[in-house]
């Protein structure tokens, strides 16, 4: 519910007559002031609150990204497995044409010579073949390396945000608390005077 300017006036007015009367008056209006500021620091502290919570929840959310790439890097060692699996495939069926040569070696002599060059192309496929996989595992652990400076990467932003924001609030706590032990002073001499 909203104050008009009447009621205020009205209340500020209340508040000036009784202050001169009072022989603490000057003591009220400081307590006032001290309380403005008690109220102002807990807002502060609200606020920074809710900021720690969103970097909380935006930590969370990065991690959640993370899980999802890893379940990407999981999809493609899949493929990789399949793509394996018919590498191993053409590998017994390139067995098998070897046993069909060899049965029919002795009833082909006059093909002997485009047997054994046969042979050659065979040896320069699985030549290419293991040049493949060398290149294949070159990329992946170069791949990796990337992943792993990447998450270092995350973990030290990460970790130097959290230091920033605890020193923030240690800071925080300590002048709060100087400023409510300088009031509890404050009061506890006025109340003694």
């Amino acid at each position: 519910m909203a104050l008009n300017q009447e009621d205020l006036e009205q209340i500020q007015n209340m508040i000036q007559d009784a202050l001169p009367h009072s022989p603490t008056g000057i003591d009220l209006r400081y307590e006032m002031e001290v309380r403005e500021r008690i109220v102002r620091v807990e807002e502060e502290l609200k606020n920074q609150s809710n900021l720690l919570l969103r970097i909380i929840q935006q930590s969370e959310q990065r991690f959640e990204q993370v899980d999802k790439h890893f379940e990407q890097v999981e999809r493609r060692f899949e493929q990789v497995d399949k793509h394996f699996e018919q590498v191993e495939k053409r590998f017994e069926q390139v067995e098998r044409r070897f046993e069909q040569v060899d049965k029919h070696f002795e009833q082909v002599e006059r093909r002997f010579e485009q047997v054994d060059k046969h042979f050659e192309q065979i040896e320069r496929r699985f030549e290419q073949v293991d040049k493949r996989f060398e290149e294949f595992e070159i990329r992946f652990e170069k791949r990796f390396e990337k992943v792993d400076k990447r998450f270092e990467e995350m973990r030290n932003d990460l970790r130097h945000g959290l230091m920033e924001v605890n020193r923030r609030i240690d800071r925080f706590m300590y002048w709060s608390f100087g400023l409510t032990v300088t009031a509890a002073i404050f009061v506890v001499k006025m109340v003694g005077v």
